[in-house]
């Protein structure tokens, strides 16, 4: 174990089993031991440090960092990794931006400094409140007396290290792709010949939003599945979102989120995966299978690009007589929901990332208030229905997950960077190039139901289409079992 005498501002440990060391530092330098042939390399500030040696033994730093000594032993050869707390002056946590020149994956676990809860907490319980809404729905977004109470609990009840604890329950890893590091939980399926699945989230979701897909997938055989039906899942957060870096640099736009991805799972050893995407997910997703690296199966997408010039005349003006009921209903649906302003939070984020930034970063009530204009909320009962899922714990990890990294503007900046595109557009999507086999799952509560006939159109290779009973925009918080079984079915052909 570490010295004894080791004081603050420094702490230093050893994970068991995991051989993962946690740094507290607010300078390091890179240091250098030649006869042990030892190194620890690092830059001032950075979220990441590197300890690699061949011998026996374990290091400790002195209060200086400027010498090394020997404590005890350890396997030789081995490699061990790291974090550390990056604070900036106000003591929120962040991740670097610092670029590490290495293909190394790194073993990560999550831990927020005291501090920067309390600190949390305070913001919370001294938050200056609006007037109240003059209407009586969330029309002008979300109403008083709920998101008081919904921050009343989060100041006063919400854990954040039960939820740091629900991230840490897996295996977390960071490497550097493209001078940015990436955060990604990954976790291989005990069964033989599991498919790897990179799974991707959007805004305002994390990786607190799919990691309930991760038993049902690794291990289907407990929800009802087979063995033969198992994955290994990879789960990423996107780049300025959570425990990744954020970009010191424009062009992170999907293509090049996507190239990353491919860069990732070649990295972890798969020459061979699928690819899933909901939200930005699904423009990542459909930018890889518009470039098609070696290796990608397939990709499935539980938002896509169906909106193809016909539909978008539809929405411009009258229905055209063959479309269907159903079809027509979709379009109405659709189209209520952007003439009432659902998308306007796009705009502003899309046009001037930075401005929404600064109130967000200021305010944790006022970041709440913002991510609940968000359609994947509107049936949500914040908390008041105690059997729905996401459970209001849930939706306070994630959104303390954007709080305490200090990631609400460069999260943001994803829709700037992609400001000329849509989403849901099939021609700004260029779907007609995406050539290898395309899966879609229909959920009902999403402001866009794809219908079959559109997604046919819009993809030439669309190997799979279902539309479930049940679901909206996070639907694999929602019903992860239900999500599960819909990229088992998917892919199955792929295997």
């Amino acid at each position: 174990m570490p010295d004894a005498s080791l004081q603050p501002p420094f702490h230093f440990s050893l994970q068991p089993r995991t051989r993962v060391w946690k740094l507290k530092a607010p300078n390091i330098s890179p240091l250098f031991l030649p006869a042990l042939n030892v190194s620890l390399s690092a830059t001032p500030g950075s979220s990441l440090f590197s300890v690699g040696y061949q011998d026996t033994f374990m290091l400790l730093l002195t209060e200086n960092l400027k010498t090394m000594k020997i404590a005890t032993t350890i396997l030789a050869g081995s490699i061990i990794t790291g974090a550390l707390t990056a604070q900036n002056s106000q003591g929120q946590v962040g991740p670097s931006t610092d670029k590490i020149a290495s293909d190394a994956v790194r073993a990560f676990t999550v831990h927020i400094p005291n501090p920067d809860i309390l600190n949390l907490r305070k913001r919370l319980q001294a938050t200056r409140w609006p007037d109240k809404e003059t209407v009586t729905d969330q029309s002008q977004g979300a109403q008083l007396e709920k998101l008081q109470g919904l921050v009343r609990y989060w100041g006063e009840k919400y854990d954040w290290r039960k939820g740091e604890a629900k991230l840490n329950a897996f295996p977390q890893f960071i490497t550097t792709i493209d001078g940015v590091n990436i955060h990604f939980i990954h976790v291989r399926s005990k069964h033989p010949h599991a498919m790897p699945v990179i799974i991707t989230h959007g805004w305002p979701g994390s990786v607190f939003e799919q990691i309930k897909l991760i038993a049902p997938l690794t291990d289907p055989t407990k929800f009802g599945g087979r063995a033969e039906d198992a994955f290994d899942v990879v789960i990423p957060s996107l780049p300025g979102f959570g425990f990744s870096s954020r970009p010191v640099e424009p062009g992170w736009g999907l293509e090049r989120i996507a190239k990353t991805w491919d860069v990732l799972m070649k990295r972890l050893g798969y020459n061979k995966y699928v690819a899933q995407g909901g939200d930005w997910g699904a423009g990542v997703v459909e930018a890889m299978g518009r470039q098609a690296p070696d290796g990608l199966l397939g990709i499935h997408t539980n938002l896509p690009a169906v909106v193809t010039p016909e539909v978008e005349k539809a929405l411009g003006g009258a229905i055209p007589g063959e479309f269907s009921e159903k079809e027509r209903s979709a379009v109405n649906d659709l189209g209520k929901f952007l003439k009432g302003g659902g998308l306007t939070y796009v705009a502003m984020m899309g046009a001037r990332p930075q401005a929404v930034g600064y109130g967000l970063t200021d305010s944790p009530a006022g970041l709440a208030g913002w991510m609940l204009v968000h359609s994947g909320f509107a049936k949500w009962s914040y908390g008041k229905d105690v059997t729905q899922s996401p459970t209001i714990d849930d939706v306070l990890d994630n959104f303390s997950l954007y709080w305490l990294t200090n990631t609400v503007s460069s999260s943001s900046r994803i829709y700037w960077e992609n400001r000329t595109m849509n989403l849901t557009n099939a021609t700004s999507q260029k779907t007609k190039e995406i050539k290898i086999p395309v899966a879609i799952t229909v959920f009902p509560d999403e402001v866009i139901r794809a219908q079959e006939r559109w997604a046919r159109q819009a993809f030439p290779n669309l190997i799979y289409f279902n539309e479930v009973d049940r679901g909206g925009h996070f639907a694999m918080w929602e019903y992860p079992e239900l999500f599960s079984t819909e990229l088992r079915m998917a892919f199955r052909s792929l295997r």
